[in-house]
């Protein structure tokens, strides 16, 4: 420690006289120091004010540039160092040593800033106002097809700094990916994939930067694809496919990167890697089955990818998928029931899936899921099933099949997620199917439940599905019975708030349902309808200017329809309907100018 101090000020003279003489005795016996206790000493360069004297060391012209360096990268090893490091102006000149033609000095000063940036916000702001980045940028270009070994360490120094320079700092990635540096890290990847740390800082600086929207066009550019499947392929280790998929997740989120990694192979890869993995109960296997399989199911958020993978029904991803469902394993049946789900986007694929019987091998997993099951695959196979019933030619053979009975048996659920794909797998099921909707809406046990979630605003999903499912019941059964239950169990207020939705589908298909009731079981309902202050409602649907004129139309029709009823027609005189109706008169639409006409003779009729 004596000679520490000694060295220190020494160096302070000699630095302060503009001598070299010792200078290099000093550094060397400093970087010594650091190496034994780099906290320490760091404590003691801070203490002494040696620090002052760096800048004045840092020119070009001095032969011990190199050292003064690698000292400043040692202290900014410690979190305490780096403002300090800032404040005392070292920036701006180790920011043109960045222009020296020197290795160990490019080297060196490489590590001092990107050292100084870590976690740094006034490190970087200092580097970004010298123009620091723009220089190591240009230095990656210009050296990035050179094998040399030392020219690889320098490059590997170099992403580093551009890692801690931009990390967790949308602003700055912003600024690289700008500056042209993805594809220059890609090509770095493709050159240099024999070299482990240059490797790994590359995918590090991707895994930052692919979190940036605007990089995505950019990475989609390059052959970030092959290079990222080929390095996969040669990897043993977890935690080097572990790297390798924390680039790949956030790349496969952009369509044309989903099928660039199609087209690369990267699903033969998964594939392998689920079977390698899917019998293992050690952590790290069951950690990549996850991942695999999780990447496999986004590989099909892509329309393209997806199609390329369902290969009209004859994929060997497509069929391999169909083997998980009746696996033991829980994420592999969440994995292939969301691929299902995921292959189930337009109607040629779904009739082909319901034509093979995919439809029981879903209904078997849900029945192995009923009591105490896996929420997670509860919801994706109801996903999957709701996607398989949206085309009307599916819709009768899956009713046959005993969906809705399958289904039904998740009414008890307590989870949002699933009741709320419950219920859509329910709507689309019925739509068209009257005799389904007539059972259906008979159902007591359903009808509660749904006017019981009626009321979920916790979970704007669930209440807005339960009304439309409510609506749909009678708009395709247009059943008295199905009126009756659910005038009963107290749905009409719910319907009647469903008409003043945001959104004008709900708006109507609780307009049409209204009307139903009124048409069929005007006497049962007239009462919660006046209590639900429909009148006062439809008044203000029709006084509205932006309501679409469907909206009109149907409130206009649910007017002329409540003239049945003695209560409802005395509250409807009571509101100034006759002039909304002048006005509608002139509506540019002619259904809506029609409507108007008819229901102002029906209103003067019946007053």
């Amino acid at each position: 420690m004596d000679n520490l101090n000694d060295a220190l000020q020494k160096l302070k003279l000699t630095a302060a006289d503009g001598t070299s003489d010792n200078v290099e005795g000093c550094l060397d016996c400093l970087l010594q120091a650091l190496t034994q206790n780099n906290a320490e000493t760091s404590l003691k360069v801070q203490e002494s004010g040696i620090l002052q004297v760096f800048p004045r060391l840092l020119s070009p012209h001095c032969s011990c540039v190199a050292k003064v360096a690698n000292i400043i990268a040692e202290i900014a090893k410690n979190e305490f160092m780096r403002n300090p490091c800032v404040d005392t102006a070292l920036i701006p000149p180790l920011v043109q040593l960045l222009n020296n033609r020197d290795q160990e000095v490019l080297l060196q000063t490489g590590r001092a800033l990107g050292n100084i940036c870590y976690d740094s916000h006034e490190g970087r702001s200092a580097v970004d106002l010298s123009g620091g980045a723009q220089i190591v940028v240009d230095h990656l270009q210009t050296l990035c097809s050179n094998i040399d070994a030392a020219n690889q360490k320098l490059l590997t120094v170099f992403c580093g700094f551009l890692l801690n320079y931009s990390n967790d700092n949308d602003a700055l990635q912003a600024q690289l990916i700008n500056m042209g540096v993805i594809p220059t890290l890609v090509q770095l990847l493709g050159i240099h994939s024999q070299h482990t740390a240059l490797t790994e800082m590359c995918l590090v600086a991707f895994g930052n930067l692919a979190e940036i929207e605007s990089s995505k066009e950019q990475f989609a550019s390059t052959q970030i694809a092959d290079e990222l499947v080929k390095l996969f392929k040669k990897q043993t280790e977890h935690e080097k496919k572990e790297m390798i998929f924390e680039v790949l997740a956030p790349l496969a989120e952009h369509d044309v990167i989903k099928l660039q990694l199609v087209d690369a192979g990267l699903v033969d890869c998964l594939l392998e890697l689920v079977q390698e993995t899917v019998d293992s109960n050690k952590d790290d296997d069951v950690s990549e089955l996850k991942t695999a399989s999780d990447l496999m199911v986004l590989l099909l958020l892509g329309d393209e990818s997806m199609q390329k993978l369902f290969d009209a029904g004859k994929g060997s991803v497509f069929q391999k998928v169909l083997s998980w469902l009746p696996s033991n394993n829980h994420q592999l049946q969440l994995a292939g029931a969301l691929a299902i789900a995921n292959f189930a986007r337009n109607d040629g694929n779904c009739i082909h899936m319901v034509e093979i019987g995919i439809v029981q091998k879903l209904l078997d997993l849900l029945d192995r899921h009923v009591e105490e099951g896996n929420v997670t695959v509860q919801h994706a196979a109801l996903s999957a099933l709701r996607n398989l019933a949206i085309p009307v030619l599916n819709k009768a053979k899956m009713l046959s099949a005993g969906v809705a009975e399958q289904v039904l048996k998740f009414l008890k659920s307590e989870m949002p997620p699933v009741q709320f794909k419950l219920l859509g797998t329910l709507r689309m099921l019925i739509d068209a199917q009257a005799e389904a909707a007539d059972k259906l809406g008979k159902n007591i046990k359903l009808v509660e439940r749904l006017v019981e979630w009626c009321d979920a605003k916790d979970h704007a999903g669930v209440m807005g599905e339960s009304n439309r499912l409510l609506s749909a019941l009678i708009r395709h059964s247009k059943s008295k019975d199905v009126v009756k239950t659910i005038v009963q169990s107290g749905g009409v207020k719910h319907l009647v708030t469903m008409a003043t939705s945001e959104h004008v589908i709900m708006q109507n298909e609780a307009l049409v349902a209204l009307g139903l009731i009124a048409a069929l079981e005007l006497g049962t309902a007239e009462q919660d309808l006046e209590n639900a202050k429909l009148v006062e409602i439809l008044h203000k649907l029709l006084s509205d200017d932006t309501s679409a004129p469907e909206i009109k139309y149907n409130s206009m029709i649910m007017i002329c329809t409540i003239m049945g009823s003695e209560l409802l027609r005395k509250e409807a005189q009571n509101m100034p309907f006759k002039e909304v109706m002048s006005k509608l008169r002139c509506h540019e639409n002619k259904l809506v100018a029609q409507q108007a006409l008819v229901t102002e003779q029906r209103l003067i009729i019946e007053s």
